[in-house]
């Protein structure tokens, strides 16, 4: 189910907020066992012989052995916990890929899985991968089960993050005020959902065209110049960004309608003035969990500055897998992990200080350039669109897609300068004036209405990151 379907809007939302709040008045346990519910119908709507399944058997396979470490702290028990969701992750996500790679290398045909990647695994496996490790280190508690299955399926988050954490998401599940409806709390999420929702439907799908076929056409070389090449990946950075921002704003809404208060996942990251800064805007959630959860284990910056490049080219590195079963993610990784360690290196973010159109400039330059194996499909089209921006397959004096999609064009640029010089959602929620908001929330409505209507019209696209 999509956030921005008419049958999530229409009929899913309303009826699960009502029987939250009313169920709630009998008692928590019955609010949160009817949320879980609903949360497994959002998560298997499309296949649920398959899908619900499978997040079934993830939570109580991690339940069990979180319980277990909390009552026997043994290295065995949180082995066997990692390495059980690493190889499940693993058998839904990567047999192909390890397939292909070894055809690759080895010339030996091997078959097909033809698995099918349940969508969100991703994300709720590190979730519940960061709760053993924290229960093997004493930092997380016992809950019922109940509010463990809550915390795992709980549908804002479930299919694109953001990455919650057990200490910041599990003790709302047992605040009195998360069960008594806040009409303030409501309007403010009312704005931030409809903000979200915008981004989607407004901005990046408005965008999608001009980036397909871009892409589309790179997979011919020399089908595109300089300028084209630029517009579909800088287009991309935006598709993308407004795309997953605009579900990470869903996101905190739609929680926040049940009372619970997720983290913050975007801060303008096209605003960074270098790719750390950039880091730690982007995906922040991932890059928290990446942080204290493979960065620090390897051993961060503790042994030295070798060690400490080594530990994050392979953060980056398995980071870009995460992401997808597929040597461009790899690339990405890669390409991020060398930029990152080159602004350790030199210091980048002091000099930066000192000269700050460039360095916002070179960054936002950079992070366009390393979306192309993002988005490209195979490594051929990766090339050719390196290949055009930078100016080896010859220049043109104007673009072909200012001419056939100047409406997709003109939203591409339109979204580029609200990316770098207007506030970002969370900083004009957080400054608004009491009094102003009724009457934000209102013209949010009157919004929500219009995106609706235009919903209606045309079907629903996915999420970008559905695929990862």
């Amino acid at each position: 189910m999509l956030f921005n379907s008419l049958p999530f809007i229409v009929v899913f939302l309303p009826i699960s907020l009502f029987g939250f709040f009313y169920l709630a008045r009998f008692g928590q346990v019955f609010a949160l066992a009817w949320l879980t519910l609903a949360s497994l119908v959002f998560y298997g709507w499309d296949d649920p012989g398959r899908l619900i399944p499978i997040i079934l058997g993830s939570a109580v396979f991690n339940f069990i052995v979180a319980r277990a470490l909390l009552h026997r702290c043994a290295v065995w028990l949180l082995a066997l916990g990692i390495v059980g969701d690493l190889l499940y992750l693993g058998y839904f996500k990567y047999v192909d890929f390890f397939a292909h790679t070894i055809t690759w290398l080895t010339g030996i045909e091997l078959p097909p899985s033809n698995i099918t990647l349940p969508i969100g695994i991703s994300f709720f496996t590190f979730t519940q991968i960061a709760f053993l490790v924290d229960s093997y280190r004493r930092s997380a508690r016992e809950y019922h089960p109940v509010n463990y299955g809550l915390f795992v399926t709980f549908f804002p988050h479930l299919i694109a993050g953001p990455i919650i954490h057990h200490a910041e998401i599990m003790p709302q599940f047992e605040q009195k005020k998360t069960f008594t409806f806040d009409p303030a709390a409501t309007q403010i999420a009312l704005l931030w959902f409809v903000a979200g929702l915008f981004k989607k439907v407004m901005i990046a799908d408005s965008i999608a065209p001009v980036v397909a076929t871009v892409f589309d056409t790179s997979k011919s070389v020399n089908a595109i110049k300089f300028l084209d090449g630029w517009i579909g990946a800088t287009g991309y950075g935006l598709q993308l960004y407004f795309d997953f921002s605009g579900y990470s704003d869903m996101a905190i809404g739609l929680a926040l309608m049940f009372g619970i208060a997720f983290p913050l996942n975007f801060n303008s990251p096209y605003k960074a003035h270098s790719i750390i800064d950039f880091w730690r805007r982007w995906n922040m959630t991932l890059s928290r969990f990446l942080r204290d959860y493979l960065y620090i284990p390897l051993g961060g910056n503790r042994n030295g500055p070798i060690r400490r490049y080594v530990n994050i080219m392979v953060t980056m590195l398995l980071g870009g897998l995460w992401h997808g079963a597929s040597w461009n993610f790899v690339i990405w990784g890669a390409l991020h992990g060398a930029a990152l360690v080159a602004n350790h290196h030199f210091d980048v973010e002091r000099s930066a200080r000192d000269r700050p159109i460039a360095s916002l400039c070179g960054t936002l330059a950079f992070v366009m350039i390393a979306w192309v194996p993002f988005r490209a499909e195979n490594l051929h089209s990766v090339l050719v669109m390196w290949q055009a921006m930078f100016g080896l397959s010859g220049f043109s004096p104007r673009s072909l897609f200012a001419v056939t999609q100047p409406l997709a064009l003109a939203a591409a640029g339109a979204a580029l300068g609200a990316a770098l010089f207007l506030p970002n959602t969370a900083e004009i929620i957080e400054n608004l004036d009491s009094h102003i908001l009724p009457r934000m929330a209102a013209g949010a409505g009157l919004l929500f209405g219009m995106i609706v209507g235009a919903i209606a019209l045309h079907a629903p696209t996915e999420f970008l990151y559905f695929r990862f």
